[in-house]
């Protein structure tokens, strides 16, 4: 199974307490299909400048990702700086340059059209939607947002969340879209502005996923993942991006869905999560074994298992 993902490539520089990072190699899409790419096909649509080198393409290739859908434009790359020095749950935001990607408009490969899953990353919902329609076979169709789009793009987004299957968003980004402070009440109205189910990613505290009456299963009940207890947390950029990837990915390498599969994802997504946040920027995720995703995966069931 093949998921195209369409969202950022782009580059950060960025300052935590265990240090700081210039201009390295970031973006969502960069995370989701790294962390993606352990189990599953990958394909990349995005837009980078003339500052995307080889040595970045290597880290793509090195995990046989296919970017032949990542667009060469003149100017540079997506750009942006951020802060945890104080909070770091929460980026403080230092600087955002959108540069080529301002004028970002996805063009899928017609190789692409064939992929079974499809991940709408963090981007404008009027180029999450044009994509949804421009790839009308696939199976199972993922989805992330953000604050600035529930905020200000409210109407083009719920034309996108009618599309989903899967939307993961974390729990703020959960009531602001519903208007609704109840954790449990937001979910529940989000499910009912049209997506199937919904992940609800808590950061350190893991991750709660709701279904709704049309997803693969009316049975199906409300699970949490945990996440791991980590000793120390280098860098959180790209986290909730790399869960994403782990989750979907693992689903995508499925035969099919269940609400077993389902609830292993979510385990195989804090998984992901928690080897990205181990070193800065993708350097982790560029270097893991399968081996190492499943030792980590025994020990997120050792936390949650009784037996």
């Amino acid at each position: 199974m093949s998921i195209t993902v369409v969202g950022s490539v782009a580059f950060d520089s960025v300052q935590t307490p265990s240090g700081s990072y210039d201009r390295q190699l970031a973006g969502a899409a960069t995370y989701f299909s790294l962390a993606a790419s352990y189990f599953t096909d990958v394909r990349v649509v995005a837009v980078v400048g003339e500052d995307f080198a080889p040595e970045h393409q290597a880290v793509f290739d090195a995990r046989n990702i296919d970017t032949q859908g990542v667009e060469r434009a003149a100017g540079k790359s997506f750009f942006w700086a951020g802060s945890y020095l104080t909070n770091l749950n929460e980026a403080k935001t230092l600087q955002t340059d959108l540069n080529v990607f301002a004028d970002f408009a996805p063009k899928i490969p017609e190789a692409y059209q064939n992929s079974e899953f499809l991940f709408l990353a963090n981007i404008d919902p009027v180029l999450q939607r044009r994509v949804r329609d421009a790839m009308p076979r696939v199976k199972l169709v993922g989805g992330d947002t953000m604050n600035y789009w529930i905020n200000d793009h409210r109407e083009n987004l719920l034309r996108v969340l009618e599309t989903l299957d899967i939307l993961l968003i974390n729990d703020t980004e959960t009531k602001l879209l519903a208007q609704n402070p109840n954790p449990i009440k937001a979910a529940h109205a989000v499910l009912d502005l049209g997506p199937k189910s919904l992940v609800v990613k808590h950061g350190e505290y893991g991750a709660t996923a709701f279904f709704g009456a049309q997803a693969f299963t009316s049975a199906a009940r409300p699970f949490r993942a945990p996440a791991l207890p980590l000793v120390e947390v280098m860098d959180p950029t790209g986290a909730g991006d790399s869960f994403a990837g782990g989750f979907f990915g693992y689903l995508a390498s499925q035969p099919e869905l269940t609400p077993a599969v389902y609830r292993r994802a979510m385990f195989y997504g804090g998984v992901m999560g928690s080897f990205a946040v181990e070193r800065f920027g993708t350097e982790r995720l560029q270097s893991l074994t399968r081996a190492e995703i499943e030792d980590r995966f025994a020990l997120f069931r050792e936390l949650t298992h009784l037996d």
